[in-house]
């Protein structure tokens, strides 16, 4: 049987995540999720690719409020709302391919602490419910829109991947590193490939394509520190086409609304040709 072992959220792009019990589904991702987003001064995205301190920042939801600090630091702490702050302005921002994206500033309080908190000049900005930005055409369904986070609202994982994953390696890695929406339990290594029209209550999801990883799975998250793992690994047997591939993107109709939950099956309705072949099994160290 699959399940639902683990929901996360991230209520500011690149920063900490959070771990929750059940989540509101909406068109954009999980509602709270990668709704802030910090950019420098001229509205381009920051992340952890660049700034690998931003690992060490943690936030956490305290009803309406998101509490965030410095891990070093953790008694200068910022409180923001969870939701629909008061805007002080508005922002034009760039994400990867999508430019000008209309975003609202929260404050200046909140830009001083975290270029502070990141020795860098930065922003943080929000992205109200009136803004739409669209997925890859190349791959929407119905005009999707997503949140702030990087091409797709969500991310399924396997845990039976990283395990498969973790027996290649000399230490094992936490799911930390891949910052998925939902880790699914009972499924066999990279199975979620397959998943076209997967259904979670009375939720239908649509798997459009694997996640291309990046150089932002190899900074340690308890650390901030960069290494080759896990891309030098996955590299042998999850590239194609020059991308390194792990976990599936998904995405949800517009107007889809509901209720997900750890502990809940999950309804593969229908299946599709993986791009990569199944993984050969690892053999027991003996």
């Amino acid at each position: 049987m699959l399940t639902i072992q683990n929901l996360y959220l991230y209520p500011i792009k690149s920063l900490g995540a959070v771990s929750v019990t059940e989540a509101i589904v909406e068109e954009k991702g999980f509602r709270y999720d990668r709704r802030y987003m910090l950019v420098d001064p001229t509205g381009q995205f920051i992340t952890q690719r660049s700034n690998h301190h931003m690992a060490l920042i943690d936030v956490a939801i305290a009803d309406t409020t998101l509490r965030v600090w410095h891990r070093a630091r953790p008694e200068n702490a910022l409180e923001l709302p969870v939701t629909a702050p008061e805007p002080t302005g508005l922002m034009p921002v760039n994400i990867w391919d999508s430019h000008g994206v209309q975003a609202v500033t929260v404050s200046d309080a909140a830009d001083r602490w975290f270029s502070e908190a990141l020795g860098l000049p930065c922003r943080l900005v929000y992205m109200p419910e009136t803004t739409r930005r669209p997925i890859d055409t190349d791959y929407a369904q119905n005009d999707e829109a997503v949140s702030f986070a990087d091409g797709y609202p969500y991310l399924f994982i396997g845990q039976a991947s990283l395990n498969h994953l973790n027996q290649q390696l000399d230490e094992p890695l936490s799911m930390a590193r891949f910052r998925p929406s939902i880790v699914v339990s009972g499924s066999g290594p990279n199975e979620e490939d397959t998943w076209a029209h997967i259904r979670i209550g009375d939720v239908d999801f649509y798997g459009v394509k694997p996640c291309a990883r990046c150089v932002l799975t190899t900074i340690d998250p308890a650390t901030g520190e960069k290494g080759k793992e896990p891309l030098k690994t996955l590299a042998t047997y999850r590239q194609w086409k020059h991308k390194i591939l792990f976990g599936q993107n998904v995405l949800v109709s517009p107007g889809t609304t509901g209720t997900v939950r750890v502990g809940q099956s999950i309804n593969v309705v229908s299946r599709q040709e993986p791009w990569l072949s199944p993984p050969v099994p690892v053999p027991p160290v003996l």
